[in-house]
């Protein structure tokens, strides 16, 4: 029994090391590269940005007085008119401020009526003798000066009536509410700068984006040049824009460049909204039927040898790259090309010996296997 026993694991371990050896080889005889086809597509080379959605015209309707918040006519996402009234301030003080000003022009007119009626009897007295000249100067003095008080204190009153209208707040443009800033009973403060009451965007039919562009790519932006972009609200669907100004004022935050280009965009739906989020697609070039190959193709380098791809690609030209082709399912043969545009999956072939239907290697995923039969080794 024992002899069986030493006999049937001696039968188990061949076996095994059959099925390993028959494993290994099935291995080894299948494709170690992954490959692709060079075909003919189209390539659209693109730059990525994001920026945020605004109004084409949005106003700031303020305010130039200071005062209380007694009446409010418009509100989030009201439609007004040009001169039409968004809401009223407190009228209280201002009107208190006119009855003052009307009683000190009246005051002023009276000394004014004073004074003339004066320097008429002074001047009857001067031309019968009985006083100096000198009195008739000071009687046409004490005229005029009544008379610049009399100027004074209406343009005073005229102020106050000013400030009056200022107390209406009333729309500069047609368009819809898009902000409003002040409830009913808040004090506004206009002392230092005006405080923003309403923000009315003039037309929501069209939009702009202000796109922050790294100034490695601002050079190869021009006005009239397509975009594409997307918001989180419609992750499915594309909208179409045009690159309508690139603005020279640069921005910089922690030591990066970036300059606003500014892309015009149709909204007629209605469906984009002021401050979405846009993440945009400035179409730079395109290329239609292209003879193109995958970009992963011009990074690949066989291992084992001396060159890596980081050396193979400093050593290269801008415009030539090296690609590999496998000829009978084994043999890599290299193959210089010329390129051209690129995309974030394709790199156009310009020249070079490459056709369509050749294939080319991506990537590589194991070597040759050890002599011995592999990496692993039965002992009995």
């Amino acid at each position: 029994m024992r002899i069986k026993a030493i006999l049937f694991v001696g039968a188990l371990a061949l076996a095994a090391a059959a099925g390993g050896w028959a494993y290994l080889h099935r291995v080894n005889e299948q494709q170690p590269y992954v490959t692709a086809l060079v075909d003919r597509g189209d390539i659209v080379q693109t730059i990525s940005a994001n920026g945020t959605l605004n109004p084409v015209v949005l106003v700031n309707v303020g305010t130039q007085i200071s005062g209380t918040i007694h009446k409010l006519y418009a509100d989030f996402n009201d439609q007004v008119k040009a001169g039409q009234v968004l809401a009223e301030l407190d009228p209280s003080l201002i009107q208190a401020a006119i009855a003052q000003r009307q009683a000190d022009l009246a005051s002023a007119e009276a000394q004014l009526r004073l004074a003339q009626a004066k320097e008429r009897r002074t001047r009857e007295l001067v031309a019968q003798g009985f006083v100096h000249q000198a009195q008739l100067d000071d009687a046409i003095k004490e005229a005029e000066a009544a008379a610049a008080q009399v100027a004074a204190a209406r343009a005073q009153l005229e102020r106050e009536q000013v400030n009056l209208r200022y107390s209406v707040i009333r729309s500069p443009i047609s368009g819809i509410v898009v902000a409003r800033n002040v409830d009913v009973g808040q004090t506004v403060a206009a002392s230092f700068q005006t405080p923003t009451l309403f923000q009315i965007a003039k037309d929501l039919k069209q939009m702009q984006i202000y796109a922050a562009v790294a100034e490695a790519d601002v050079g190869a932006i021009q006005v009239g040049q397509q975009v594409r972009f997307t918001v989180d609200a419609f992750p499915d669907r594309e909208f179409v824009g045009t690159v309508s100004q690139i603005r020279l004022n640069p921005m910089i935050q922690q030591n990066v460049v970036t300059y606003n280009v500014v892309v015009t965009a149709d909204n007629r739906e209605g469906i984009l909204l002021p401050g979405m989020t846009a993440h945009v697609h400035i179409t730079l070039r395109t290329r239609a039927n292209a003879l193109r190959v995958p970009n992963a193709a011009l990074r690949f380098v066989p291992r084992g040898g001396r060159e890596t791809g980081t050396e193979r690609r400093r050593a290269e030209a801008p415009d030539r790259k090296t690609v590999y082709r496998l000829e009978e399912g084994k043999r890599l043969v290299p193959v210089q090309i010329r390129t051209g545009i690129s995309d974030n999956h394709y790199t156009e072939v310009v020249g070079g010996e490459l056709r369509p239907g050749d294939t080319i290697v991506l990537r590589q995923l194991r070597t040759d296997w050890p002599e011995a039969g592999g990496p692993f080794r039965f002992r009995l």
